[in-house]
């Protein structure tokens, strides 16, 4: 058994180890890996509302304020993103800084673009679906972000299905966000993630949250009232098998929600010239996104980085709860970590995998 775990061990080296001619992995810092080792409870966060989503510095700022809160709460962050064709889990200040300088220079990176990114040694700010395909890699089971993608208006003719919705269904993280972007097709976006097999439950509310507003006009399949109700979900989806994920909607807190219709007239008015611009894709989020928030004069971008942290408060205490569940469930059990002087690998129990670690192995025994 000890010769069968070495020789996996010696096989993954090569795979895992970045330094590794023509094969890559995933670098995770020494406090995100630490955090995984010990099961304490660890947050992702996706990178592409840092180069994308607003101008350098306040981007930066934002990150590090989202990041705060996580920490406030009891949880450890864990952004994600592609530097020089390495995926990393878990950013550190100057790498964060960089990224925000980049801007958009860095590749908007769905799950798509990973293998590309990577092989051609770029940098790439991590969407919904690339961000929790690495978090699942890790054995992050948890994902914060603002809002996710879906059926873009009129995708009934274009086909234009955000790739964030198939990744739900095929990835067990849970995605806590404020619902779906209110530039979508809110009501075709949920029977596509039912289609998926996808879990949505809305926070403390039975309406599904349009991202800006409270309220989308359309019932929400679920509904939990507690980070503990969250975590039992979460829980009870690993364990079943159903390896799905789960999408948690928080409404925007109500002093930053925007008046519906002023937001809905910028929507319709960029939408028009979008088309009007061929702009198509994944220019036209980032698009919208921009030109309503300059029709609101700067509110709809102020209401984003509001409900981004207050998403981020809820994902770490959910992330908190999860480790509370899980650490009373294997209570009297005890789980081994192993790891080997000279190798460069952490084993991930949550996963059952190993994984490349930035520091020189151990040996840790941690009792639950």
């Amino acid at each position: 058994m000890a010769s069968s775990a070495l020789s996996r061990i010696a096989n993954l080296q090569k795979h895992f180890n970045p330094n590794s001619k023509g094969e890559r992995g995933v670098k995770i810092s020494s406090e995100v890996a630490e955090a995984l080792a010990l099961g304490k409870a660890v947050v992702a966060l996706e990178s592409t509302i840092i180069s994308h989503g607003m101008p350098y510095p306040q981007n930066l700022e934002t990150a590090k304020e989202v990041e705060a809160i996580v920490r406030q709460n009891g949880a450890i962050p864990a952004t994600i993103a592609i530097l020089d064709g390495m995926p990393c889990v878990g950013l550190s200040l100057e790498e964060l800084e960089r990224l925000a300088i980049l801007g958009r220079k860095a590749r908007k990176t769905a799950r798509r673009d990973i293998a590309h990114v990577v092989a051609t040694g770029g940098n790439g700010a991590t969407t919904v679906s690339a961000t929790m395909f690495f978090a699942a890699k890790v054995g992050i089971a948890i994902f914060v972000t603002g809002g996710i993608g879906g059926v873009h208006r009129h995708g009934e003719s274009t086909l234009d299905i955000s790739s964030d919705l198939t990744e739900l269904g095929r990835t067990p993280v849970a995605v806590v966000s404020a619902g779906v972007k209110s530039i979508l097709d809110i009501p075709r976006t949920l029977e596509y993630l039912e289609t998926q097999g996808v879990c949505v439950a809305a926070y403390q509310t039975n309406e599904f949250p349009a991202f800006f507003t409270e309220k989308s006009g359309c019932t929400a399949p679920s509904r939990v009232d507690s980070p503990e109700d969250c975590a039992r979900l979460i829980d009870s989806s690993i364990n079943l098998g159903l390896m799905t994920g789960i999408l948690i909607a928080l409404p925007i807190p109500r002093e930053h929600s925007a008046s519906g219709n002023i937001i809905e007239s910028a929507i319709q008015k960029a939408l028009k010239e979008a088309r009007e611009q061929n702009v198509t894709g994944s220019a036209e989020t980032p698009f919208l996104l921009a030109r309503v928030s300059e029709l609101t004069g700067g509110t709809s971008l102020a209401s984003n980085i509001a409900l981004v942290k207050n998403n981020a408060r809820l994902g770490a205490q959910i992330a908190v709860s999860l480790c509370q569940l899980r650490d009373h469930s294997c209570k009297g059990r005890t789980t081994f970590l192993v790891g080997l002087i000279g190798f460069k690998f952490l084993y991930i129990p949550s996963t059952r995998n190993f994984l490349y670690h930035p520091t020189s192995g151990y040996l840790m025994e941690k009792k639950g």
